[in-house]
């Protein structure tokens, strides 16, 4: 276990013995004067089997009480599952699915799946549009190119949402809660958005060069204002604006944007480094109940 900032590390990768005994003592907290330590150990001990026959170990000599209680409810347990009736096994869809039904459980929640379906639905019109158009001499700008800055933020919304997922409160209670969380689901979003944009730019003839960092600006940007006022309504509020400014305005006069012009480039980038700097100085917040919405 690597050292942090409440000192847990021994130089050896796993829990010291003495903080182990604490931890299993319910005293660590008050010993150590800081909830980190906790945090810390607890998630060690999610992904290192040695600490946890250790702390199993800890246990029976610190709290025999605890011991014996966790004896009588496995025993109970196991005569109950004697008992019912065993469902019929269920046919997998996927190979590996028990590894994906892990990996999904920390970075897709429920709302996630049919969200990207239909940001990849969305996608497939806009293609569609796009070609016909192109059939017709090509009058108006690739819608492609114009919804693919905001492409991700439908589902990016439901990464961090009270509503959309209802394991929120177990999410938010767990070891892992927090921005590291909201990150890995908008990795999910993106590992999906960005090859279907790429695909149907490429069937339309438009370059991922013209989209690719306005998208990532926005998701960015999501992340940031979701510590304030919630991700669900930032990324909403986001979406709305680009459409009203941006979308709107260049369907009716029927010429690409300015802000997907080449020479913006350099703008969206110096913006998604600015915005990303802030979500890192303000990592903290995903944890507090008011970005909880």
């Amino acid at each position: 276990m690597s050292r942090g900032k409440g000192g847990t590390g021994d130089g050896t990768g796993h829990v010291p013995a003495e903080l182990l005994d604490r931890y299993a003592a319910g005293t660590a907290d008050a010993d150590a004067g800081t909830a980190d330590v906790l945090w810390a150990v607890e998630v060690h001990l999610e992904s290192c089997a040695a600490c946890r026959d250790r702390l199993a170990g800890a246990v029976a000599r610190r709290s025999p009480q605890t011991s014996l209680l966790l004896e009588q409810v496995r025993d109970g347990l196991v005569a109950e599952v004697t008992r019912s009736p065993r469902m019929p096994p269920r046919r997998r869809w996927l190979p590996g699915t028990g590894r994906l039904s892990g990996w999904a459980a920390w970075r897709v929640t429920p709302a996630l799946l049919p969200r990207l379906g239909m940001t990849v639905l969305v996608v497939l019109v806009a293609v569609g549009l796009d070609l016909a158009d192109g059939a017709d001499a090509g009058r108006y700008p690739s819608l492609v190119l114009l919804l693919a800055p905001v492409a991700p933020l439908a589902a990016v919304a439901a990464a961090w949402s009270r509503g959309l997922d209802p394991a929120h409160e177990l999410v938010v209670a767990s070891p892992r809660a927090g921005l590291d969380l909201v990150l890995r689901r908008t990795a999910a979003v993106l590992a999906v958005v960005i090859p279907a944009l790429g695909a149907a730019g490429w069937l339309v003839g438009v370059s991922p060069a013209r989209w690719l960092l306005p998208c990532l600006a926005f998701t960015v940007g999501a992340l940031a204002l979701g510590e304030v006022v919630g991700l669900h309504r930032a990324a909403s509020g986001l979406a709305l604006g680009w459409a009203a400014v941006v979308v709107g305005p260049s369907l009716v006069t029927a010429r690409p944007p300015v802000l997907l012009a080449a020479a913006s480039l350099p703008g969206w980038a110096a913006a998604t480094a600015a915005v990303a700097v802030v979500v890192v100085v303000r990592r903290r917040a995903y944890t507090e109940l008011e970005s909880l919405r």
